[in-house]
């Protein structure tokens, strides 16, 4: 008895030691930042559904986005109407149909507002831990980050943020503390290495 004693502990023993590379390997926030930073332009087509508690269906409006590192974002919207908004440290612009951007008026801590927003498209983990306690689950391939707010300002606008993906981020949801929610799909995102020529121009005007 004493003789199975012993080798049933030397086998969890080693059983134990063969679990260490994969608890090793589990995917956590530092690699969830490095593969969405390995593509620093993403491209593709979004659906956003607007769920609020006083009307029976959603609003949902669709386009196309160009995400890009340290840049900011395009978001090209064709319906329910086409317009045309860039999203930036420096805040938001939009397109006049003469082709120039035009800066939009602010309100005090709007800056604020368009980094989180960009964080939170972008999945910038280290952006986002100085607003949010972060719960990663899954894997490379499949994740999920819940975002709880941690200050008392965003506790009282969101119960929190769930961002799903992959190698790219692909849903946001976002849900409010009344009761509404958002909801933002990303659809056929692709990655890519550089800017077009066109969406270079609309970054640096």
């Amino acid at each position: 008895m004493t003789r199975r004693l012993v080798f049933i502990r030397r086998l969890c023993a080693l059983l134990a030691l063969a679990l260490l590379p994969l608890a090793a390997r589990a995917f956590d926030l530092a690699d969830l930042q490095t593969q969405l930073n390995a593509t620093p332009v993403v491209r593709g087509h979004f659906v956003q559904q607007k769920f609020l508690r006083s009307l029976p269906q959603p609003l949902t409006s669709r386009g196309d986005f160009t995400l890009a590192a340290g840049k900011g974002l395009l978001w090209l919207l064709r319906t329910p109407i086409a317009q045309d908004l860039r999203i930036d440290a420096r805040g938001i612009s939009r397109r006049d149909e003469a082709g120039k951007w035009q800066a939009l008026p602010q309100h005090s801590g709007a800056g604020r507002e368009n980094r989180l927003f960009l964080s939170v498209l972008a999945g910038d983990t280290a952006g986002l831990r100085e607003n949010f306690d972060l719960a990663l689950t899954g894997d490379a391939n499949a994740w999920q980050l819940l975002l709880t707010p941690r200050s008392v300002l965003l506790r009282q606008i969101f119960d929190n943020i769930q961002i799903n993906g992959g190698k790219l981020v692909d849903r946001i949801e976002l849900r409010e503390t009344q009761g509404d929610r958002s909801v933002l799909q990303m659809t056929d995102a692709q990655a890519a290495q550089a800017l077009t020529a066109e969406e270079q121009r609309a970054f640096a005007d």
